[in-house]
């Protein structure tokens, strides 16, 4: 099997660090329908609010897993393992939820849309190899499974996972999430977001996400009025690509 996602997100940022690692919130992928190709439905519950979460696909995608069943592919070597997994790092104390995950297989668009603006919203992947993502948004690389004590490999191998800069021209800037081996792991945005859309560069069957948040913007920017945050997102948009390939398995 091989895999290659691409990623564009509506964002209008206001950098906010965490200072030591915090809990995610991860998405409880709950029902599916055919509506404009693939249409998945999700909800993360936060200590004061619920997210609904709709990811659209018109090109269709592989599979669909909300948690009742099928492969647990979170795991590392069938263990799953805060400490030591992929995906957990000084910023995410916790493994993504489950079995959830949402299986891309299409080249094309595709769409995340938050019910309301969230804060710092993390993406999972699973084996991303050969390929990599253009995003037009800057991000951190928070971990990846290279086999080592702290990083143990993900469910399909061992890999890297690196950033490169690309200038465009013009003030434009792609910011590329790139890998060798077999590479699972997780990057974050920084900011508020209420949707992310994304372009699958290449069809590729399969390769695999889900999307956690900190927080909602006004449980985490709690410094920052509502209506600003909302004012803030208002302002603009702002498009990230990204682009990913393959795997085998």
């Amino acid at each position: 099997m091989k895999m290659s996602p691409t990623l564009s997100a509506t964002v209008l940022m206001f950098a906010c660090e965490a200072a030591s690692a915090t809990p995610v919130f991860w998405t409880d992928w709950t029902t599916s329908t055919a509506t404009n190709g693939f249409t998945g439905n999700g909800i993360i519950t936060t200590g004061t609010a619920t997210v609904q979460v709709t990811y659209n696909n018109p090109q269709g995608i592989a599979f669909f897993q909300n948690g009742t069943g099928g492969t647990d592919f979170w795991t590392s070597g069938g263990i799953r393992n805060n400490a030591t997994s992929p995906y957990t790092s000084a910023l995410v104390d916790n493994i993504p939820t489950g079995n959830d995950l949402v299986a891309l297989r299409y080249a094309g668009n595709q769409t995340l849309l938050f019910s309301q603006a969230v804060a710092n919203p993390v993406f999972s992947y699973v084996s991303l190899n050969g390929n990599g993502y253009a995003f037009n948004q800057d991000f951190d690389i928070l971990s990846f499974g290279n086999g080592s004590a702290n990083d143990t490999c993900g469910y399909w191998g061992c890999g890297t996972s690196s950033k490169s800069v690309v200038d465009l021209g013009g003030g434009n800037f792609e910011y590329l999430l790139l890998g060798t081996g077999e590479p699972h792991g997780t990057i974050r945005f920084k900011g508020a977001f209420d949707t992310v859309s994304w372009r699958s560069l290449s069809n590729e069957d399969w390769n695999g996400f889900t999307v956690g948040i900190q927080g909602t913007a006004a449980e985490v920017f709690s410094n920052i009025p509502e209506p600003a945050i909302l004012a803030l997102l208002s302002l603009g948009v702002v498009g990230i690509g990204f682009s990913h390939k393959r795997k085998t398995g």
